[in-house]
């Protein structure tokens, strides 16, 4: 067994350390490493790690790893992390480069060991999501207990052990940016056990769970943001590095990055991101937090151009900034919103960024001017605002000495009496507000007094202190309510607070990480949503459910959950009739109430290419009206005939119910069979006019179709008539 841990290793590291300082050249490292491993190699008894229970679940491979059996022969890594955590973030490229230079073969094995912080993180399906969030390729075991961690008094996340081929603890590295001494310890590991013929080529068994999924329009959404107008979305397609523009039917305008990670300004066509987040729209210019290449860039729809404004593509450890922003470091940026200095003449002069990476709240002056409690300052200039750097839940008069931890959503109240930043603190699990009069930072909802204890989080409706909340990713303020929406991730909830009571309470979800829309929000579910926002009109909540793949549409008049919006490419509606059908364009449409009724059409004898045009007329019940601000909508589906929709635009709006809707369909030109049943759907949300109520109600008009070889005519019509009646 271990004896004392990863204490045992402590006196001898420790004089490695120290000679490695005075160490002028690689050589003079390579052999001070080389006779330490003589040394530990020698011992009388070897510090072992204690075998991993077979009841664990394990991900990324073939089934349970045995540490002394399976990886016996092998040089492992183990990586003790938790996924909330930033700090186990940063250290992820450093195992990625570790994993390109050496493979099993050569004899390296990385395995992480999640052990995990919040109750949230011991889910299996929940570490899942974040190993293919995250990209993570080597074996990893849900230590849910941190039964490991105890056994070799791991004390803080991220923390690695270097094993030799019996198991035998060699190193240990805590915290992150070690990346040097992470590659020297292992390669000259690896070279120590070879030369004594103990290093075994066999492989283990690896199977990525990433390669088992389905392909998805959207992958891990972080953030969403709505224009002013209200009629465009933009998307932060997380896992797919790429940003989308779309209307608020989904339709898409712009694709900008993707799908593949990378680092390029330029044309929308060849620019690339590396899972961005945080999104800020004004006009036709979009700011994007790009959190892995420690970059803020600048989309110009326009132009159709993508910039660096700020970060130079590295991960930065200065906590005070000064510079100009292409030329000052930065660390992973997680959120971005306008601001307005206090002695600037234009609005939207500040570009507020949250950056989780050094726990503070920076400023990037888009145009000259001054900050709070601070000096003039030139356009351009990127710096620390808020936050000391220390990872703390501590709330000061003076900015630079509170203490944020991992702070990963902001919005902006810039009237009166409010006048602040709120801060989604995801690691203290709190809220908190920076006053944009004098930067003084406030504790909101949520988390605890001592600004030391960060694990005061959980799942508690109520006021101030009294509230708990579970990591929280986003924030957003609905101008029109003066209310303040919350993205409450790890309780897969959205929170509603009324900043001036203090009060928090679930607006929607029930707690459980799931995937249902229902007709209320307090029956409808998320999971780990991580950003979201309100339409200037205060009407409609767009919701980044992250691990649902989705962007949630939620009615705030209504209480409706309305649907997962689709995510339409442009070119849907004009694709050669040769090209497979998407099933992500299927699978994401929206789903009818179960009350809605499926009205049978007669017959229709077509012919291959021949074009159909369904002329829609629905009529709402007497005294009712459409709720125009809802995303009413028809679609197309033939479940059991999908080849029927190649090169079909699959949905469009109705935009109103006193004309016919008409939808065109042209059947493909080569057909699998002489037989079809196509399915035409709507959704429609209205509101009795005496009362509050409003109503979802759906439709569905089922066409039988007889594929003849014969010329029919090159269009037919087909009405579509329905009234819906009083409830």
């Amino acid at each position: 067994m271990a004896a004392g841990g990863l204490a045992g290793l402590l006196p001898a590291q420790t004089q490695l350390e120290y000679a490695l300082l005075d160490a002028d050249t690689p050589q003079e490292k390579e052999n001070l490493v080389y006779q330490y491993l003589k040394k530990m190699d020698s011992r009388e008894r070897d510090l072992t790690v204690p075998e991993l229970g077979r009841d664990l679940q394990w991900l990324n491979t073939e089934g349970p790893i045995s540490l002394h059996k399976d990886l016996c022969g092998k040089v492992v890594v183990l990586d003790f992390f938790t996924y909330c955590c930033i700090n186990c973030l940063h250290l992820l490229p450093d195992l990625h480069a570790l994993e390109h230079q050496y493979s099993d073969k050569d004899g390296l094995i990385i395995v992480g060991v999640h052990s995990a912080k919040f109750p949230n993180e011991k889910v299996l399906d929940n570490i899942k999501s974040a190993v293919l969030r995250y990209n993570i390729v080597h074996p990893v075991v849900n230590d849910a207990d941190a039964t490991l961690w105890h056994e070799l008094e791991v004390s803080c996340w991220p923390t690695l052990v270097i094993l030799g081929p019996r198991g035998n603890m060699l190193f240990s590295l805590v915290g992150e940016g070690h990346r040097e001494k992470l590659v020297l310890f292992t390669s000259i590991t690896l070279k120590f056990y070879k030369e004594r013929g103990q290093i075994k080529d066999n492989n283990v068994g690896i199977k990525l769970y990433k390669d088992s999924l389905p392909p998805s329009p959207l992958l891990f959404p972080g953030k969403v943001t709505v224009d002013n107008s209200g009629e465009r979305l933009v998307i932060a397609d997380t896992g797919h590095h790429r940003i989308l523009v779309t209307q608020k039917n989904g339709q898409i305008l712009h694709t900008i990055g993707g799908p593949n990670s990378g680092r390029r300004d330029g044309r929308f066509s060849e620019a690339a991101f590396n899972s961005p987040q945080g999104i800020a729209v004004k006009n036709n210019v979009i700011y994007v937090a790009d959190t892995e290449n420690h970059l803020i860039r600048k989309i110009d729809l326009e132009l159709e151009m993508v910039t660096t404004v700020a970060g130079i593509g590295i991960q930065g450890v200065d906590k005070e900034g000064g510079a100009k922003g292409e030329e000052q470091p930065i660390s992973s940026p997680w959120d971005v919103v306008f601001g307005n200095s206090i002695s600037g003449t234009q609005e939207d002069d500040v570009l507020w960024i949250a950056m989780a990476g050094t726990h503070q709240v920076w400023a990037l002056m888009l145009e000259g001017g001054k900050l709070p409690k601070g000096s003039d300052l030139k356009k351009g200039v990127c710096l620390r605002f808020a936050g000391s750097g220390n990872e703390e839940n501590r709330n000061n008069a003076y900015p630079h000495k509170a203490g944020f931890a991992q702070p990963s959503g902001l919005s902006l109240a810039s009237e009166e009496p409010w006048n602040c930043l709120f801060v989604a603190d995801s690691e203290s699990s709190t809220v908190r507000t920076i006053s944009l009069k004098d930067g003084a930072v406030k504790h909101l909802v949520g988390g605890e007094r001592d600004p030391l204890n960060l694990f005061a989080f959980g799942d508690v409706d109520g006021a101030g202190i009294n509230a708990k909340l579970q990591h929280p990713l986003g924030v957003t303020w609905d101008k029109k309510r003066k209310l303040l929406y919350v993205a409450d991730s790890y309780n897969h909830k959205v929170k509603v607070v009324d900043p001036k009571m203090k009060n928090c309470a679930t607006l929607a979800g029930t707690g459980e990480a799931s995937n249902i829309i229902g007709s209320s929000f307090s029956q409808s579910t998320f999971n780990e949503p991580g950003g979201l926002c309100v339409e200037e009109n205060g009407r409609l909540m767009y919701v980044a459910d992250t691990n649902n793949h989705q962007i949630k549409v939620l009615d705030l008049d209504t209480k409706i959950l309305s649907m997962a919006l689709p995510i339409l490419n442009p070119e849907a509606c004009d694709v050669p009739d040769n090209l497979p059908v998407q099933k992500d364009k299927i699978t994401n449409l929206p789903k009818l109430p179960k009350s809605a009724p499926n009205v049978q059409l007669a017959s229709l004898t077509v012919a291959p290419g021949q074009t159909i045009q369904f002329l829609l007329k629905l009529t709402l019940p007497p005294d009712s009206k459409l709720n125009e601000e809802a995303p009413n909508s028809w679609f197309i589906t033939a479940e059991d005939n999908t080849w029927l929709l190649q090169g079909q635009c699959l949905s469009g709006e109705i935009k109103d119910v006193s004309c016919q809707t008409i939808i065109p369909f042209q059947l493909p030109r080569s057909h699998l069979s002489a037989e079809a049943i196509l399915a035409v759907k709507a959704c429609l949300y209205y509101c009795s006019k005496g009362s509050s109520a409003c109503m979802m109600k759906g439709i569905s008009f089922s066409q039988p179709l007889q594929i003849a070889s014969t010329n029919q005519g090159s269009l037919t019509q087909v009405e579509l008539i329905h009234t819906f009646l009083t409830n």
